[in-house]
């Protein structure tokens, strides 16, 4: 069987699909997935189980991206097309069967929105792959313990909370219910990303910085080893909830409604004003710090990093080899004693 599976542009929309795909492979263990997105976006699927291809969509003045797209998969006759795109280019692939996302935006969450593609009534949560040499890579980056993850990033400035707030959360944190915590920064490539993690390396010479050394399946290996992660609205911070990472997403001038984190452990913190249009700036510390109080109570400590079982006792060393036993020698029979009323009776 042959999916054909058309997805986002954007990193975070990117990682609220994996959901949908998630749900196909578990429906068709036999499938091959051919994935079709945005550059940015084609690391996300890195990592996927059967997957044959990505196919980068990059775009083009007049949507001269859709007809090249369509050169490239016209020639397979696909058993699925899954459209997130709405495009008119799914009616023009040879398939035996299409699944189209339709509507535009809409209110509510958009996890629900993608759902409606496949009549899914309860929308799957995002998940993220990894592989073996990402934890390992992980394990070499981070340290031992408590860590608490920063995502002081996002697609255009409007959307950052100032570095400084960060900065004072984490150290509540700190001196409260993470004792101990290492601050970890996680931003992307580039010097943008680098522009706007500044601030918060400047007040956190202690953090770990990742900003610009990871790549997608890396970052989630290091998301998924932190106890807590707080982030702008940001594909960071939807990678950590589909990590299942405990996520706390900050809100302005974006809709939570919309686009909150996503995870089997999420919260949004969200700033007061019109919604979808407050600044980030009218977000107080105090705020985010309650939510991330609620979120980390939700899910205790020890049951987020339990402790390894204690190293089992070392066996017993097996007894030496012997000789088969000897029959018993033959001994002659004994008198009986006559039966005494406390002893069974003969």
């Amino acid at each position: 069987m042959r999916i054909l599976f058309i997805t986002a542009t954007r990193i975070g929309d990117a990682v609220l699909s994996t959901g949908l795909l998630a749900h196909l492979l578990q429906q068709h263990p036999q499938a091959h997935f051919t994935i079709a997105c945005g550059p940015a976006a084609a690391a996300v699927f890195d990592r996927m189980p059967r997957r044959d291809r990505t196919l980068i969509v990059e775009k083009r003045r007049h949507d001269l991206h859709w007809p090249l797209l369509w050169s490239r998969v016209a020639t397979t006759l696909w058993d699925l097309v899954v459209d997130l795109r709405g495009s008119a280019l799914s009616y023009l692939i040879p398939t035996r069967r299409r699944a189209i996302l339709r509507g535009g935006r809409r209110d509510g969450p958009k996890l629900a929105h993608l759902a409606t593609a496949l009549k899914l009534a309860n929308p799957p949560l995002p998940t993220a792959w990894t592989a073996r040499e990402d934890l390992a890579k992980a394990n070499t980056l981070l340290p031992p313990g408590i860590l608490i993850g920063l995502g002081p990033t996002a697609s255009w400035p409007g959307k950052a909370w100032p570095g400084d707030r960060f900065a004072t959360l984490f150290q509540a944190l700190r001196t409260g219910p993470l004792p101990g915590a290492t601050p970890i920064i996680f931003a992307g490539p580039g010097p943008a990303e680098a522009a706007m993690a500044a601030p918060l390396r400047h007040a956190l010479p202690d953090a770990v910085d990742l900003t610009g050394r990871l790549t997608l399946p890396e970052a989630s290996a290091c998301l998924a080893r932190c106890t807590i992660f707080i982030g702008n609205d940001s594909g960071l911070m939807h990678l950590a909830a589909a990590a299942g990472t405990p996520t706390l997403g900050l809100f302005g001038p974006t809709p939570a409604t919309e686009y909150a984190p996503a995870g089997p452990h999420a919260a949004a913190a969200v700033a007061p004003g019109p919604p979808g249009a407050a600044p980030m700036s009218a977000l107080s510390t105090e705020a985010a710090l309650a939510a991330a109080l609620i979120l980390l109570s939700q899910h205790p400590l020890q049951t987020l990093h339990p402790q390894p079982p204690p190293p089992h006792p070392p066996s017993p060393a097996p007894p030496p080899q012997s000789q088969p036993p000897q029959p018993p020698m033959p001994q002659p029979p004994m008198p009986r004693p006559p039966p005494s009323p406390r002893s069974p009776l003969p």
